[in-house]
């Protein structure tokens, strides 16, 4: 198995620094399977880190250019018990050996370093300190504690993070109330034209796609106000009289790149299997879901009146 690493330092802070001796620190970057950013200018949490350390940004095997997965690069693979092997090599204890690798080739005297882990990379963090704490100085987590317990725990995650994403919904609502019909009347829309209808990648935009909004408009912080926005302009304008309601472009376009999963296949395979140690996650997130019953059935729920309930993570 050959990878290849992008490592690159940034000294947008180290102004007058470059010669002297600084600590190391090592980002480890979330998803899974996405690789490092790509710094453009001095702010945020890198320009901090800067003042006192070198970071390392290193794209993680199986992203950026760490011979990455793509579903191009997946399809090479005749058989999927080819690429289930292939991927077994993707795991938080490779990305592990993979910075060690570059530690003690990159830090002088093969130091320990610090780490810095946001959401999955606090997974990594975390088996870093299990399989080479001797590579280790100090660890930080931003956003990612795995579970520590035998078997699956992605259905406890789950749970707990469905409730959440229930009370999201109700207070998305109670900020726009008037997007509780305008939600419904496009699922309505949605079911009327077989279920769905395509999308400019060639996808289809279906009742439970429409859901997945959920996914960055109920966690990030202008979330609510950029799905508000996105449904003021859902459809497209009667500018010829009689002319059928559609969808418009600039909504379905908006959709395809709302969620960018499809360049970051690995985030979809492993996402459940994080919370798995030694056990099956038996299609946790989808279990768990059906537990709740209709209450994220969005076809029921445009029958019934209620609001249609965006889906999280899971």
């Amino acid at each position: 198995m050959n990878s290849v690493f992008l490592v690159y330092y940034t000294y947008q802070s180290n102004v007058g620094k470059e010669e002297q001796p600084m600590p190391y620190l090592l980002y480890l970057q979330g998803g899974p399977g996405f690789e490092c950013p790509r710094p453009t200018e001095a702010s945020g949490w890198i320009q901090k880190a800067c003042e006192e350390f070198r970071v390392i940004l290193m794209d993680e095997r199986g992203t950026g250019l760490s011979t990455p997965l793509t579903p191009s690069s997946m399809s090479q693979f005749q058989t999927a018990e080819d690429l289930a092997n292939y991927l077994k090599h993707f795991r938080a204890d490779n990305i592990v050996n993979d910075a060690e690798f570059i530690r003690i080739r990159l830090v002088p005297d093969a130091a320990p370093w610090t780490i810095l882990g946001q959401s999955y990379g606090g997974f990594c963090a975390l088996t870093y300190l299990s399989f080479a704490p001797q590579g280790l100085k100090q660890v930080l987590i931003s956003g990612g504690i795995p579970p520590i317990g035998n078997g699956c725990m992605a259905d406890s995650v789950y749970r707990a993070g469905l409730e959440q994403v229930l009370i999201q919904n109700e207070k998305y609502y109670k900020r726009y109330p008037q997007d509780v019909e305008s939600v419904q009347e496009v699922v309505k829309y949605l079911e009327e034209n077989g279920g769905g209808v395509p999308l400019p990648s060639g996808g289809i935009l279906t009742p439970r796609g429409l859901q997945t909004l959920g996914l960055s408009a109920l966690g990030f912080s202008t979330g609510f106000e950029r799905l508000h926005y996105l449904f003021e302009r859902v459809w497209d304008p009667i500018i010829v009289p009689g002319a059928p309601k559609r969808i418009s472009f600039f909504f379905l376009n908006e959709i395809d790149n709302w969620i960018p999963f499809g360049s970051n296949p690995l985030y979809a395979l492993l996402n459940e299997s994080v919370y798995c140690q030694g056990a099956s996650s038996r299609w946790s997130a989808e279990r768990i879901r059906n537990e709740v019953g209709s209450k994220f059935d969005a076809n029921k729920a445009v029958k019934d009146g209620f609001p249609v309930y965006f889906t999280g993570e899971a």
